[in-house]
């Protein structure tokens, strides 16, 4: 018989619909679910040598001609995980949720170190050394974006309110409060550097990607705070080193800059939102020379702060004492 393998991230119990429905048009045919994991960037990459091999089988059949499919990857010894079709389905959102729960839980820490006088950088770092924790994603900032992380946790906290697990509800809604919290709360530095007044103020933000090493801009960060800025009556220009044209077709009234240099002549201030390397090398005593007031708020936490500050800059940052 036939087998219709379905990959996409999909809301648990769509696999066990879609068989139903497969009964009745192709009753020789087999469903299997078998989840991608591909990240952005890395798509090629991990498609020839995946991190594990789950698939989603009602049959050893189904589960044989998966085996003759990747071959290839079973001769690396890829770990290889059978699972249901609900299980299988749930595994991609799970990552996903678990990965945004250490970005919201460092931004949570960060709220506790600015309240206490602690200093979330070196936090992480502490922490990030227990092997049960590590230091992935432990970096405090402007929180997560992108085309999945967000997206997945909202369709799997609406699914979770269906199927009546309300405790896994209310802990996703949490960690999406959190993450959103996080751009507002430099929005709040931004006011308070320029005692609440933004109108006319010329403001730069570097990046524009929801993360370095690409140009994608959905649900990015740098930029739903680069038009909240705007819409406070700040003029925003926006400089990055792939995602100008892309954020650009998404928000034309903004200003944009293929320049750093000119991006930052006589800034007011600086917000630094997406951790490109070209930031991280910038000179800030040459910068300094270029803005008008040169105040720095690092939404990334991956700049060198001691050297911002000796070049004279006020350094500001989430998680710490500013």
């Amino acid at each position: 018989g036939y087998l219709v393998v379905g990959t996409s991230t999909v809301p648990v119990g769509t696999a066990q619909s879609l068989r139903h429905e497969l009964a009745k048009t192709a009753p020789q045919a087999d469903l299997a679910w078998n989840p991608e994991f591909l990240r952005e960037g890395f798509a090629v990459e991990d498609t020839l040598h995946p991190n594990r091999l789950v698939v989603g089988v009602t049959s050893d059949a189904a589960e044989d001609k998966l085996k003759e499919i990747y071959k290839s990857n079973l001769a690396e010894n890829t770990p290889w995980v059978r699972a249901d079709l609900p299980t299988a389905e749930l595994v991609k959102v799970a990552a996903n949720s678990f990965l945004a729960t250490k970005i919201s839980f460092i931004n949570a820490m960060a709220e506790v170190c600015e309240a206490s006088g602690g200093d979330v950088t070196v936090l992480a770092k502490a922490i990030g050394y227990d092997p049960r924790i590590g230091s992935r994603f432990l970096q405090a900032g402007i929180g997560f974006g992108g085309g999945c992380l967000p997206k997945d946790i909202r369709a799997f906290m609406a699914r979770a309110g269906e199927l009546g697990a309300e405790q896994a509800l209310e802990f996703l809604r949490e960690i999406d409060s959190i993450n959103l919290r996080a751009r507002q709360r430099v929005i709040e530095l931004v006011r308070k550097d320029l005692s609440d007044d933004l109108s006319g103020k010329k403001i730069t933000v570097l990046g524009a990607a929801f993360k370095p090493d690409s140009d994608d801009v959905r649900d990015s960060p740098a930029l739903d705070i680069a038009v909240q800025i705007a819409a406070a009556g700040a003029t925003v220009t926006i400089h990055d080193p792939k995602a100008i044209e892309p954020a650009r077709k998404r928000f034309p009234t903004l200003n944009y800059s293929e320049n750093v240099e000119s991006a930052l002549k006589g800034a007011d201030l600086v917000l630094h939102l997406t951790e490109w390397q070209v930031y991280r090398d910038l000179d800030p005593v040459k910068m300094k020379a270029l803005v008008t007031n040169p105040i720095m708020i690092d939404g990334r936490n991956a700049l060198d702060r001691s050297a911002w500050i000796a070049a004279g800059w006020k350094f500001r940052a989430l998680g710490r004492t500013n």
